[in-house]
Formats: structure tokens, sequence, C-alpha cells
């Protein structure tokens, strides 16, 4: 069975120790030949960016000073993709789980953590999909307007993930403008609130979100 764990809004670097933990706990017992346990985490994170392994430095637009000025850390990790930014109002979703054990790959894997998003969105009346060559999930995919409602970026070992996915529900867009999220210049950011006009109920997209990935799990 898989667990959930809510966090609540908490430190980058907190989340990571703990999430990090978890991660190679379950790793070490599959390695013993045991079950390991699966978890699915949910959180917010204070003002942060994070930068993925095969990202690039220069789409951080802000100094080291600057963002020292600001209060907001930058952290260089072991995830796929680019840069991104989390912060309150943005749910943030770390499942822990053994693709192996439920048959599926990592591009498929990929896959369901988009198609949970665009689930949950579209209960909300957005409509979102895919954009061929591009992680993640986004509004008006292959036109000029394409915008991205969620971030992902996944680690795994022996077929053991973290890392996951961040949804933008509530999120203050202006901190996109200190990068080129995800490692684009030439496309926009959004979030559920702008896309529906009014201020959307965080608690219940986590719910929906969380249920909706584990029903395709």
């Amino acid at each position: 069975m898989i667990k959930t764990e809510e966090w609540g809004l908490i430190d980058y670097e907190a989340a990571l120790g703990r999430q990090t933990t978890l991660y190679n706990e379950a790793i070490a017992t599959k390695l013993a030949g045991g079950r390991c346990d699966e978890t699915v985490i949910t959180c917010q994170h204070n003002h942060v960016y994070t930068l993925g392994k095969s990202g690039k430095d220069s789409n951080m637009l802000l100094s080291t000073q600057r963002l020292a000025s600001l209060g907001v850390q930058l952290y260089h990790i072991k995830r796929g993709g680019d840069i991104t930014y989390h912060g309150p109002g943005q749910i943030v979703m770390y499942p822990i789980i053994d693709l192996e054990q439920h048959h599926i790959g990592l591009k498929d894997y990929v896959w369901r953590l988009e198609e949970s998003v665009i689930t949950t969105a579209g209960d909300y009346g957005i409509t979102c999909g895919r954009l061929k060559g591009a992680t993640g999930v986004w509004i008006d995919a292959g036109r000029p307007t394409a915008r991205k409602i969620c971030a992902i970026g996944v680690q795994s070992s022996h077929y053991v993930t973290m890392h996951g996915l961040a949804l933008n529900v509530n999120t203050d867009l202006s901190y996109f403008n200190n990068i080129n999220p995800c490692g684009f210049t030439d496309k926009g950011v959004t979030s559920m609130a702008v896309e529906c006009g009014t201020e959307i109920d965080i608690k219940e997209v986590r719910d929906k979100l969380v249920s909706n990935f584990l029903a395709l799990i």
C-alpha cells in the first residue's frame, strides 16, 4: 500500500533531507530483497529556485548577491530538468515509488505524473496537455500562447523514484521572471488561479491530485 504524507509549508532543504532519507531507505530495503515502503509526499515550499543536473546556470537571471538580498536560495539538485521555482501556493508532490513493483518504465511514469495533473486541472475546467519535447503540463501547447502550469523533474535509482512535480495553484508567478523557466525563453507560465480567474482551494486540489495519481499507479 502506498502511504501519503502532507508536510505543509516547509523549507526546501528540510524537505529534501527527509525525502532523501525515505528514498535511501526504500532502495536499501529493495536491494536487501524486501518490498520497499512507498510514499507520496505533498507540501509547499518557501521561496526557492532549484536547478536540475542537466540545467544551465545561465537560466538563473539574478546574481548571487541579488538572490541573497531577496532571501531566496538556489539549490543544484540531482533530478532531471532545468531550473524552476517553488513557493507558497504551489503544490509539490514527491512520490517515492518502486516502478518495478508496478511494472512501469520511467517514461511511462512521467506520463502518469503528467496525466494526473491534466485530470486534476480538468476538474476545474482547465484544458491542458503535453508539449512535444518538453516534459510537464502545458496550456495551449504548440501555440504562441503556450504556458506551463506544472513542472516535472524526476530522479531514480534501481527503479525507485524521488522528486516529482510542482503544480502552480495560487502561485505568485512574478518569481518566474527571475529565471528562464525550465530553460525556455519563449514560453510563459501560469497557474490554476490565473486560468480560473479566482483563488483556488489548494487543499482540495492536493487531495484530487493525489487521488488521481494513485489511480494511475
